[in-house]
Formats: C-alpha cells, structure tokens, sequence
C-alpha cells in the first residue's frame, strides 16, 4: 500500500544528532470564539492550563523498565519492509546506521568511522568500526552493509519506502573486511541522510539469510537493545544489550544503555494512552493530545519537537481532466478555508498552521513562503465564477454544465491521528460555504489503497518526516508515482517542478540547493499544487522519573540515554 498512506501516524524518518527533551513552554494565546471554534470545541475539546514545567535531575541511575505507549503497532519490523513511522520508532533501538545527521545537516560517524565521496558524487567509500557485533554474535564487516542495502532493493522485499530512499543505488563492492564501496547511477545529495534512517540500519546477514517471513518478527541489528519478543495488538519488548559500546560520539554516554528494558506498547485511544500515564501505569507516552498538553501537571511532564519533512498537507488531483486541473479551483478552495483558526481551534495553539510543502524544521526550509495567500472567501467566489462555475443548485453547491463541483476526499480512520478528522470536518463545511462540494468519506484501508491505485479521488491527506528536502520529490517528482513506490500517487507530471526538484538533488553545492529549494517551494505555494495545514509536532509526555529522554530528526523519542530516578 502507499507509503504515506501507512505513514499517517507519528512522523519519523530519520536520525540526526538528537535534540534534548525540553518541558513544553509554547504560551498558547486565548482563542476567539469563532463560530467554527464554538461547533470544534462542542465535540469534546478543553482549553490548555497551566504549563507542566520540568523536574530537576539527579545523576543517573542504570537499571530499571520503561514502558512507552503509542498509539499504533507496526506492519513489519524489518526496516527494508515496513513503511511505518512507528517501525522506525521500533527499530531504532534495535538498529544502529553508517552514520548520524547532526542539526545543522552535517553528518558524523556512526558503525563508519569516516568515509570518502567521489568527485562526481556517483560512490561512497565507507570505513567501518572495528569490534561492533550484532545481537547474534556475528561481526559488523563490509558484507553486512552489501547485504543490507542490497535486502532493501531486492523487488523480492517489496520494500514500501527503504528502496526509495537510495534510489539509484547500483551496488556495494567488499573491498575488504571493513571497507565498503557502494556505487550510485547518478549523484544523489540526499544519499547520506538517507543512510541515517532507521528504514536502512544495517542488519545482520546471517539473520537476513534465514526465513524471510521470520525477519519481520524477530529483527536483528546491532543497537542498545536487543528484540525480545512482539506480541500483537500489545507490545513490543526489548531488553538492553550489554556488549553495546558504539554509540554515535556525541552521544549522553558511551557503553549499555542505562535502562534494563523497554516495552513499546500500543494504546489507541488518547484517553487510555494519558490515564494510564497518569496513574502510573507506564512512564513515557506519545501524541499527547493538544487539548491535554497544558493541563497535565504535576508527577507528569510534556516534551516537545516539531517535525521536519512534509507538514500536515492536503494534496490535489490537479492531473489533466479533474476538476482541479484548473488552478483557480484550487486557488478559491485554498482560500475558502480559514487555517488559522481552524488549526487553532483543533490544536490550541499547540501545533503551528503550515505555509510551505516543508516543515520549518525541515533543512532548506523557504520562510518566503509564510502568508503566501489568506483567507478570503469574497476571493475564492470570485476565482470560482471566473472559472465558469457560475450557478448553484438546490443545495447550494455550484454546477457547471450539468455537473456539481464536486471533490471525493477519502479517509481511513485506522491511520488517523491528531483530530484530523476535525480538520477535515472543518475544511468540508468551509468549502460548502462557496459552493465547493467535498464528498469527505471514511471507508476501509483496503478501500482506500484501492481508490489510490485507481486515482479515484481528489484529495488525499497526509503528514510526511524526512530532515531533507527531497522529500519534495517524493510526493511531485514526475518519476515518484505509485507504480515506482513514490508518493506522487496522482502521477503529477509538472515539468517545471520537476526540473528544480531533480536539480536540488543532484548537486552537492549548497548554495545552488538552497536555491533550487526556495524556487522549488514557491512553485508548490505559488500554484495552488497542495494546502498544507500544520506543523506535526510531537507532545511526549513522561512522568518526572523519567530523564534522559531525546527527540530524533523525526520529532520522535530517543530511549539510549534515558534512565529512571530511583
């Protein structure tokens, strides 16, 4: 099924130097009681109270179990396989990768030592660590990185993302035990970033030589902690490895991790998630709900991180012969709906109302983008009229040779988070208002991969991590449709997008990415191609025992410096 359509969890991707947990202290201004604010808030929502603040920590302590609850379970834990955000939440306590992201985008050694990139940008030599083993006893040696990349491309994986990510990728050559060459088709910029991800942790080869079906539920990696067992629709348990002694330099500590185990289980519900963290029952939750944030207090505290990547973002089916082919269709849709107080009133000012087709965590980020069009529905009627949608019908909704307008958005609330069913209640009642019909529907998650092949709808929503601005490409880029395991699932073909999404990729020169990119997020703006919403930003709650915790690039928790005050 399409990537991002498993990906509609908690957004992760990758993993740069990790960002301390901070308390949250975002002051959420008082919202004004719109109309559209009153009808979101009668379905349930709370104002946010008094900021948690942060506890005062003692020295570490080694020993002990956490337990962090989320939301949903993964499909896989092979990372080469599964496209999940949570697999990757999983599996970076399992898997360690050649090398680590830092915050400014620079990459520094993990399992290689060092590595060398060749002139034209087309191989990577890499230089690995010597005395790493994984969890089965064998030795990290430059065959486990050829059979690792070349597990994720093998078509026999059917890998739903990993493969993407190093597209290109030609093959690995063993120079020696500790040496690994591995050769692309063409330069690709985002190669390295791609290699920091959980999705491409280099894996055992004795394990990935044994029964395929086997890799999903008993992964085998070289991490801080080893897999115990997956018992499904509960949790999935993990103890520490003790001969751990690699982690990335600029890491809390250096040796095992500090926790004796650790114990992902998978809550649905919010309000079952935050009660059982608040009686106790586990100490490290996520998504906490936005409406919570502020209120939670006293033995619980709330961490947060934005998220780099795609925001939260309505894409259109602008292909040839839809609707939304005429870009003043999209122009009056975007300007029907008043986002900011929309993401305001679901969010509480918890989450920030997205611009860009990236996130402002996001490297090459364009702030340009910011107040690129507003609300204005006189405008929207206007631009509608201008397109010849010119009458109404019975029940309001504009007709156009005998046709009503109208848009089939589909939704499967299985991979639904963070109210944004209200986001898409809110959007639907607002179009109706200028005559826009949106046929907002739920159905099932088989229905709707088939409704994605068959590119039977008009609207598909959905929230992307990735710290690289190439996850652009992922979702416009003319060659990143479906049928090549891309998110370009409308098979957008816009040639002049595509030219600066192909060029910021293929040049190693930051200055002309930087470039490329800005262009590249203005087109998207300037063109009505999408409507992003909001900023994903992960609210991790824990109780005040619980230190140590970080945020990866992908605004999810780190577990290899956490300990529990005793």
């Amino acid at each position: 099924m399409f990537r991002a359509a498993l990906a509609r969890q908690t957004t992760v991707a990758a993993q740069p130097r990790p960002v301390r947990g901070v308390p949250d202290v975002h002051n959420r201004s008082s919202l004004r009681h719109s109309p559209l604010c009153v009808a979101l808030l009668v379905v349930g929502l709370t104002a946010c109270g008094t900021d948690s603040g942060g506890g005062t920590a003692s020295q570490p302590t080694t020993g002990g179990a956490l337990t962090y609850a989320t939301p949903v379970e993964p499909d896989c834990l092979d990372p080469a396989v599964s496209a999940r955000d949570v697999t990757a939440l999983v599996d970076r306590n399992i898997f360690d990768s050649l090398v680590q992201q830092k915050p400014d985008g620079s990459f520094q050694p993990w399992l290689a030592e060092r590595w060398e990139t060749a002139a034209d940008g087309r191989s990577y030599t890499f230089h690995l660590r010597t005395g790493v083993r994984f969890h089965d006893g064998t030795p990290l040696d430059a065959g486990a990185v050829k059979a690792t990349l070349d597990h994720a491309v093998d078509p026999a994986t059917e890998s739903r993302y990993a493969a993407g990510l190093i597209a290109g990728y030609q093959g690995t050559e063993v120079v020696d035990p500790h040496t690994a060459v591995v050769r692309l088709d063409r330069p690709n910029a985002s190669f390295l970033q791609a290699l920091s991800a959980p999705y491409l942790g280099i894996q055992s080869p004795r394990a990935l030589q044994g029964d395929p079906a086997g890799r999903c539920d008993k992964p085998v990696g070289s991490g801080p902690y080893r897999f115990v067992k997956w018992e499904k629709k509960v949790g999935v348990e993990l103890s520490r490895n003790p001969d751990y002694a690699w982690p990335p330099k600029d890491a809390g500590h250096t040796g095992p991790a500090r926790l004796d185990s650790l114990k992902i289980t998978f809550v649905p519900e919010d309000t079952v998630r935050v009660g059982a963290l608040t009686s106790g029952q586990v100490q490290a939750v996520a998504s906490v709900p936005p409406g919570r944030a502020k209120t939670l207090g006293g033995t619980v505290q709330v961490l947060r991180a934005e998220s780099p990547g795609a925001p939260y973002t309505i894409y259109f089916n602008s292909a040839p012969g839809t609707v939304l082919a005429d870009v003043r269709v999209r122009q009056a849709l975007r300007r029907a709906v008043d986002l900011d107080q929309l993401v305001k009133a679901v969010y509480f000012g918890q989450y920030q109302r997205a611009w860009s087709p990236l996130t402002p965590a996001t490297p090459f980020y364009d702030d340009a983008t910011k107040g690129a069009f507003t609300f204005d529905q006189a405008e929207a009627n206007r631009l509608l009229d201008e397109a010849g949608w010119t009458t109404r019908d019975g029940a309001g909704y504009r007709v156009r040779d005998g046709r009503r307008l109208t848009l089939r958005w589909p939704h499967t609330a299985d991979m639904e988070r963070d109210q944004r069913g209200l986001i898409g209640q809110g959007v639907q009642a607002q179009a109706r208002q200028v005559g826009i019909e949106i046929q907002y529907t739920q159905v099932d998650q088989g229905t709707i991969g088939e409704l994605i092949g068959k590119r039977a709808l008009d609207l598909f929503d959905v929230s992307f991590t990735r710290p690289e601005p190439d996850i652009l490409r992922y979702f416009f880029g003319t060659d990143s449709t479906l049928e090549k395991g891309g998110g370009n699932i409308f098979g957008l073909d816009i040639p002049g997008l595509d030219k600066l999404l192909t060029g910021g990729v293929s040049t190693l020169d930051q200055a002309e990415r930087t470039r490329l990119y800005a262009d590249a997020q203005r087109y998207v703006v300037d063109n009505a191609i999408s409507l992003p919403v909001y900023v994903p930003t992960s609210l991790v709650g824990v109780t005040r025992d619980v230190h140590g915790i970080e945020f990866g690039a992908g605004a999810y928790p780190l577990f290899y410096d956490a300990w529990i005050a005793r």
